[in-house]
């Protein structure tokens, strides 16, 4: 297994992730408050939040124990690590290696798993609720992102993310890929969707318990620890939204610093895009949303099989 450090350029794609990734909450609600007439919040607002978060303390139940302390933090270490796997632009990521993208499905299914595991500590009927809710759509969502990279895997010859974007262009537009892109994309968008906790699976604004999925289960956070929630789905956005827009926009210039801008310009075009869904849909039932992760599921499969009967 080899390591390959890519420092200049994915340590700056690194630093934007990590200074910009809390601007995609905003374009979202800002879109969505155009939508309903209202000028909305400041751009900086995210970012006024987690800094007021950072500043408080914890304050952890007498039920609860350090499960519940290791569960935002496990997190957000593996979204940084799932971060620094993903590519920017085409441009290789600060750390690939042949096989990467199971590590990095892996990485994502153990930040869920200690996040749920986090809520059931608590010992709150609520929180399981939550709990039990996550587990049951993720393990419907994560075989279509795994069967999705899989596909791209197949058409590219490889398995490292970096490698796998990277190879893609504007050519496989006018390949007999072409129609099969349609089914990934809108798999991805799903997945991207349930992932983050947006409508019309889960609405973030709601503080209603019986309705809620990814906010329930935080309840009992508070302080530094919400924050490093807060933050670790500001960066989700930002890891899921690349895998989205790397195939929607698969441009790759001349130019590695002119890519970085054009993949961070179609992350914040993906979030007005979001904004505009959460202005026009309602969240969905909850017994709805299965149905909608297994439509993505579809989706992934005929995606690889249209692959294996073209590449064959």
């Amino acid at each position: 297994m080899e390591f390959r450090m890519n420092a200049p350029l994915a340590l700056t794609g690194l630093a934007a992730a990590l200074i910009l990734s809390p601007l995609l909450r905003s374009i979202i609600n800002r879109t969505k408050a155009r939508f309903a007439g209202r000028q909305g919040q400041v751009m900086l607002q995210p970012y006024f939040e987690l800094h007021k978060l950072f500043q408080k303390g914890s304050v952890y139940s007498h039920t609860s124990t350090w499960i519940f302390r290791a569960g935002p933090v496990v997190e957000i270490t593996t979204v940084l690590a799932a971060l620094c796997m993903i590519p920017l632009g085409g441009n290789p990521a600060l750390i690939h290696f042949n096989g990467d993208l199971l590590l990095f499905v892996y990485l994502l299914g153990m930040g869920r798993f200690c996040t749920i595991l986090a809520a059931m500590d608590t010992g709150s009927s609520f929180e399981g609720m939550g709990a039990s809710r996550e587990a049951f759509f993720s393990a419907l969502a994560e075989p279509s992102l795994l069967i999705g990279l899989g596909g791209i895997a197949a058409l590219t010859h490889s398995l490292s993310l970096s490698e796998m974007y990277g190879r893609l262009n504007i050519g496989i537009l006018e390949s007999p890929m072409a129609p099969a892109l349609v089914f990934i994309l809108f798999a991805f968008l799903i997945i991207f969707l349930t992932e983050n906790a947006r409508i019309p699976v889960d609405d973030p604004s709601t503080h209603l318990e019986l309705t809620m999925i990814h906010e329930v289960m935080i309840l009992d956070h508070s302080g530094f620890d919400l924050g490093l929630i807060e933050y670790a789905g500001s960066l989700k956005l930002w890891v899921l939204g690349l895998l989205l827009t790397g195939l929607i926009l698969p441009l790759h210039t001349h130019s590695a610093e002119l890519n970085l801008v054009l993949a961070i310009g179609a992350l914040f075009l993906l979030a007005v895009c979001v904004g505009v869904i959460e202005s026009t849909m309602a969240r969905f039932k909850l017994i709805r949303i299965p149905q909608l992760l297994v439509i993505a599921f579809v989706l992934a499969a005929l995606w690889i099989i249209w692959i294996a009967r073209y590449s064959a």
